[in-house]
């Protein structure tokens, strides 16, 4: 379960934008996480509920943004949304497509508390 690495390296960046602002705690911790980033989502909200504590996000309210994944067609321009990194255009049939968002795997916002 990659999740926990994934969790825990969160926690860590937290951590350090946290010293880094002389922040007393996390309010909150707001992620984005796209349908083609390889996170499975009820394994990482799990993740994320055993790194958090002991740390200074113990309390804070973690939100998920999960960003469906969308393709354009590099032939006629229609974007359209998928579930696989190559899919044929629904629209021509091309082969030739790209991703175009839906791999995204970052921290959207930390609401830290300072004094």
């Amino acid at each position: 379960m990659h999740e926990l690495s994934i969790a825990m390296q969160i926690i860590e960046i937290v951590d350090e934008e946290s010293k880094n602002h002389a922040a007393t705690g996390v309010s909150a911790i707001k992620l984005d996480i796209g349908t083609l980033s390889g996170i499975e989502p009820d394994a990482l909200e799990f993740a994320m509920e055993e790194a958090v504590k002991g740390s200074i996000a113990e309390l804070a309210k973690v939100y998920y943004n999960y960003i469906q994944a969308v393709a354009v067609c590099e032939e006629c321009c229609h974007e359209f949304e998928t579930h696989d990194y190559f899919k044929t255009c629904p629209f021509c049939n091309s082969l030739n497509t790209s991703l175009v968002k839906g791999k995204e795997l970052k921290i959207a916002a930390i609401d830290l508390i300072t004094n």
